[in-house]
């Protein structure tokens, strides 16, 4: 289940009236995800919590700067092409990819298994990079853009052994409150999960039927990714995490080695929140 985003953890609004339109003009264009090709303005308000009257407004604008194109016939906001070409722009732009894809797509390749790339926005993950060789037929296919639950997932649960105190408050309210009676256990799950990474550098989840992944976190100096691998098996989850989590460490130790001697000033050395820096070899260090 994905969050709209009314009902997403949000930064901090601006205090000047620019700042809060521009915030405002962001959630519409937030408001559209897979499934939502064409959006009316009673539907945007309805997602992004803001008054209609202001949304025909921002719409408006966005139609005129090109970001919402408009289908007369159903009186309706689709994104404009020049969306697609922002991301392309970040994809392209990415000092992590740059140094990433390549040893990722080497390892699935080699290994023919799933390798993905993906960070943090607000309570999901979003993969930035997803490269699928898997032996068998899989129900789902990931691409780049797509957004996962953060509070299921390894990715997000590896994520969540890097933030603050503060921070995962703030997440774990919204996880209650999206998952109810289900949240006791699946916090229980997380938990487990972030101490695996403190003492692993890893950790693991089969929130699919039949597909185990491992993850891990990337720390950078203004930004952590997660990187994971993934298989889709039938085999017992602690066989397939015993064969994959040594080749994911590796893999971070690689891209970590390539980003410090290529990109010193994007890397850091310091792991937040007592995550330990592994070692080569793919061993935590203590």
């Amino acid at each position: 289940m994905s969050s709209s985003p009314a009902n997403s953890p949000k930064p901090p609004r601006g205090r000047s009236p620019s700042n809060r339109s521009l915030e405002r003009g962001v959630e519409v264009l937030r408001a559209f995800r897979p499934g939502s090709e064409l959006l009316g303005n009673g539907d945007l308000a309805e997602r992004t919590g803001v008054p209609k009257s202001t949304v025909s407004r921002l719409t408006q604008t966005l139609v005129t700067m090109g970001l919402l194109q408009l289908d007369s016939a159903q009186r309706a906001y689709r994104l404009a092409p020049a969306v697609l070409s922002v991301a392309h722009a970040m994809r392209s732009g990415s000092t992590v990819l740059s140094v990433a894809a390549p040893l990722m797509r080497a390892l699935a390749e080699r290994e023919r298994i799933n390798v993905g790339l993906a960070a943090p926005d607000r309570d999901e993950m979003v993969y930035l990079e997803s490269i699928r060789y898997n032996r068998r037929v899989a129900l789902r296919n990931v691409v780049s853009g797509q957004r996962v639950p953060m509070e299921l997932t390894s990715l997000g649960r590896a994520y969540l052994a890097t933030v603050s105190d503060d921070e995962r408050k703030v997440l774990y309210a919204h996880f209650k409150e999206r998952r109810g009676k289900h949240w006791p256990a699946i916090r229980a799950e997380i938990e487990t999960c972030r101490a695996q990474v403190r003492n692993e550098g890893h950790c693991s989840t089969s929130w699919q039927p039949e597909v185990v992944a491992v993850s891990t976190p990337l720390q950078l100096r203004d930004a952590t990714y997660v990187l994971n691998l993934s298989l889709s098996t039938t085999d017992a989850v602690d066989a397939v995490v015993s064969r994959l989590a040594p080749k994911l460490l590796v893999l971070l130790q690689q891209i970590q080695t390539k980003l410090e001697s290529e990109h010193p000033r994007a890397w850091s050395r310091e792991m937040p929140h007592g995550v330990a820096s592994p070692a080569p070899g793919g061993k935590r260090g203590a």
